[in-house]
């Protein structure tokens, strides 16, 4: 972990290079480092994922609104102040990335982290081993 998952009206795919975006989150997650300085996240297990909604209700439909929802899901272990820097990170990137398109039109932007307490937690692949250090 983390999986970051972004929920966002379709209608920014016209305006929104996403697939940047998603990669932006990703250098700033990878780029997150703890009290003692040590790298947060794992390269292999970082995950940024974009899905756009064909259909949505935005406010009071008067205008062409547009909509982004950023999801951060992380496991638990991390200080508060960790999280802080994370979250606080994730922000500047997303605000970056939205603030030429707010110029144009409206858009309404959503960071939020959640701390799990997984009920179950499994992991099976071949992208860790990629990063393991010998």
């Amino acid at each position: 972990m983390p999986h970051l998952v972004i929920l966002y009206s379709g209608n920014l795919d016209a305006q929104a290079n996403m697939g940047a975006l998603c990669r932006g989150l990703a250098d700033t997650l990878l780029a997150q480092v703890d009290d003692a300085g040590a790298s947060v996240f794992p390269p292999g297990g970082t995950r940024v994922l974009a899905y756009p909604a064909p259909r949505f209700a935005i406010a009071d439909g008067q205008h062409d609104y547009a909509f982004a929802y950023l999801n951060l899901r992380l496991g638990r272990g991390r200080s508060e102040a960790t999280q802080q820097r994370i979250g606080e990170a994730l922000l500047a990137t997303a605000k970056a990335f939205f603030e030429p398109i707010q110029v144009r039109r409206l858009v309404g932007v959503t960071l939020q982290i959640d701390i799990g307490a997984e009920v179950f937690d499994a992991k099976i692949g071949n992208i860790h081993p990629l990063f393991a250090k010998d």
